[in-house]
Formats: structure tokens, sequence, C-alpha cells
């Protein structure tokens, strides 16, 4: 008897033509498998989240476990926190992004203090005196295409979005990014902020429906030892996931996605 999986793989009773999606590891235990192994690769992902909830731990782990354990260079763009404390902070970590730059195998894009006109003497930076997001774009491609990047981080694609009149102009100018990082063979983690009392997944309510997956990370007060932070995958495609809320830990090695079933309650 035919197998399902032989019929998939093999896709007898389609064109010919074989409809494999290829994935990436993410780099966070636990989510592979809640993703059917992987993200689908070349594709854009929104990371939402208030304050404390792990959005930059979760993205930098992606990225340099993406260079560091699979072989992928990587750029984090970083709009928000200046880079020498990205570094400091995730030392903690054990992970030393320094020396990820100075193999060439990370770069911290600078787009913090740069936008306002002034020199913040890291290598790589966003270098104009004025804020202008298609000069911006421009000089991620360059970066991208000088160390053949195959993960990017936006943190965060808030920050961008108080440069733009109306909801309108920020959904085009991210599915113009969406779009760039794609035909540059880019997977991306795109940061967003949400308010804790809300219950949109995204600033802006319109980055959710542009990226390829949306995960969701929250910082509650649940009552339970040991499940502050949770996440949930609100959307995913061409990927069969998990619909649960998940508890999330932040260890010494960085962020752990668990079950429910794995605490004792």
């Amino acid at each position: 008897m035919t197998s399902r999986k032989y019929i998939i793989e093999n896709n007898i009773f389609g064109d010919g033509v074989m409809n494999i999606i290829n994935r990436i590891p993410t780099g966070v235990p636990g989510l592979d498998e809640l993703i059917e192994n992987g993200l689908p690769k070349k594709r854009s992902f929104l990371v939402s989240g208030a304050t404390g909830s792990g959005k930059t731990i979760f993205s930098m782990q992606f990225l340099y476990q993406g260079a560091y354990l699979y072989g992928e260079p990587g750029i984090y763009v970083t709009l928000d926190e200046r880079p020498e404390l990205i570094r400091e902070d995730m030392l903690k970590f054990g992970w030393n992004i320094k020396r990820m730059e100075d193999e060439k195998k990370v770069v911290l894009f600078d787009a913090t203090v740069s936008r306002l006109g002034i020199d913040s003497g890291e290598t790589t930076a966003y270098s104009e005196n004025t804020f202008d997001y298609k000069k911006l774009l421009l000089e991620i491609i360059r970066a991208v295409k000088e160390t053949n990047a195959k993960r990017i981080v936006i943190d965060s694609i808030a920050t961008l979005g108080i440069y733009f009149d109306g909801s309108d102009h920020i959904r085009e100018a991210i599915l113009e990014m969406i779009y760039v990082f794609s035909k540059l063979g880019l997977t991306a983690l795109l940061v967003s902020e949400l308010e804790s009392s809300t219950n949109k997944y995204s600033k802006y309510g319109v980055e959710e429906y542009v990226a390829d997956g949306v995960f969701v990370l929250k910082y509650l007060d649940t009552g339970i030892q040991g499940i502050n932070r949770t996440l949930l995958i609100r959307k995913m495609r061409a990927t069969k996931h998990s619909s649960e809320i998940h508890p999330m830990e932040i260890t010494d090695n960085g962020i752990v996605v668990k079950n429910i079933d794995d605490y004792n309650l």
C-alpha cells in the first residue's frame, strides 16, 4: 500500500513538480517541533510582545544560533537599543556577539543614534543626518550582500512606524521590506511592541497581516511558579503549528519553549 509520506514526497498525483517547503531551525529549544521542524525559509515573521516578554533575547537567539550552529550569517538591525548594550546583555547567555562579528558571522547594524545625525562609532551603521527609510533599506541590502547573510532581525518595526503617516504607509513599507528580504534569500524576524493590556498582535494593527507568521510573547502573572512568560504561535503560513499557549523560560542558555504538561500543576 502506498504511504501518505511517499505520495507527498513524490507528488505522484500532482503535476510532477515537487512541493517541498525548505525550513530552517530557529535555534530555540522546544519551538521547532511546534512548527513542523522549523521556519519556512526566505519568509518574514513577526515577534510581538510587551516590555520584558523576551523579544530581544528570542530574536538574537535566532540570529546567533543560526550563525553559530547552522553556519548562516545574520544581521541584527537595531533601531532602539545601542549595540554595545546588546553585546553586553547577550554575554549573560554565553553569546559572544563581538567574537561573532570579528569572524564575520554576525553584524550589528546600528540605526539608533545615527538616525539623529550622531556618529555612533559602529562599523556598520545608518550614517545619514536625517532618517530616510529608503536609504536605510539600501544600506541594509549592502550589508547583506557584503556578509552573505541568511538571517535578519529588525528591532523594531514599531520604531520605523513613527516615520510614516498612517497605517497604509506603514503597511506599504513593511511589504516592501518583506519583498526585498525574500529576494535576497533572507529569513527575517520583525519585532513589534505591544501594550501588556491589549489583545492586539502588533503595534499598528497591520504587521500581522503582511507577515508570514506571528509569535506572541507575553509576561503574565499566572500565580504558577516557573510560568511567567508564554509563547503563542498566532499564525504560520504553509505550516501545521500548535495553537496552544506554551510556557517559555529564559534560562542561562537562552529561551526554552516548554509544554504545559511538563509542569506538576
